[in-house]
C-alpha cells in the first residue's frame, strides 16, 4: 500500500468508493449534493489516496482518501475514508499519519472533527494519540448524531540532543 497525490482520474473512483462507505458505514452522514466538489474543498492544501497494487496506474486500486485543508494558520484532516473491504489494515492510520507529517512540514497545528456516532473513526484517532479538545452540539445529524467531537493532533516530540557538555 502506498499514499500518493490524488489525480483527476481518481476523482470518480473516489466518489464511487465514498458512496459505498456512505451506504455501509454512514459516512458522510448527509450525502453531498456534489460529491466531487465535496471531495475537493476550496481550502485544500492537498488531497491524497491510498492505493494497492502494481502502481503507476496499472493494476492499482484506490482503497482510501484524505484531504488536508487550511484553516486560518492551522490545518484540518477532512474527507478521510477507507474502502470497507480494506478496513483494519492500517490504511486509515497511514493516511492520518501522512496528514500529521504534512502539517508539521508546513508548520501548521493540526486538528480534525468527527461526529459523535463514528465509533471506529473515534477509536482510530484516540489510538493514534489524538487528544479530544471539545464537543459541540449539532442539529444536522439527521437523528444519527447529536454532537461534533474536535481533536488536536498528538504533540510531536523531538529527539533529545546527544550533546551533554
Amino acid at each position: 500500500m502506498s499514499i500518493r497525490e490524488r489525480r483527476s482520474e481518481d476523482l470518480q473512483v473516489c466518489v464511487e468508493l465514498l458512496r459505498v462507505v456512505h451506504e455501509q458505514a454512514g459516512y458522510p452522514i448527509n450525502w453531498p449534493a456534489d460529491p466531487e466538489l465535496w471531495l475537493t474543498p476550496e481550502a485544500a492544501l492537498g488531497c491524497w489516496v491510498a492505493v494497492t497494487g502494481a502502481g503507476a496506474g496499472a493494476g492499482e486500486r484506490v482503497v482510501g482518501h484524505v484531504v488536508l485543508t487550511g484553516v486560518g494558520g492551522g490545518a484540518e484532516v477532512e474527507r478521510l475514508f477507507v474502502d470497507p473491504t480494506a478496513t483494519r489494515q492500517g490504511i486509515g492510520r497511514q493516511l492520518l499519519d501522512h496528514c500529521v507529517q504534512t502539517a508539521a512540514e508546513l508548520g501548521r497545528p493540526l486538528s480534525l472533527e468527527v461526529v459523535g456516532n463514528r465509533g471506529a473513526a473515534e477509536r482510530l484517532y484516540r489510538r493514534a494519540g489524538w487528544l479530544e479538545t471539545g464537543r459541540t452540539p449539532i442539529d444536522w445529524g439527521g437523528g444519527h448524531a447529536t454532537e461534533l467531537i474536535r481533536f488536536s493532533a498528538p504533540r510531536r516530540t523531538e529527539p533529545a540532543s546527544s550533546d551533554r557538555s
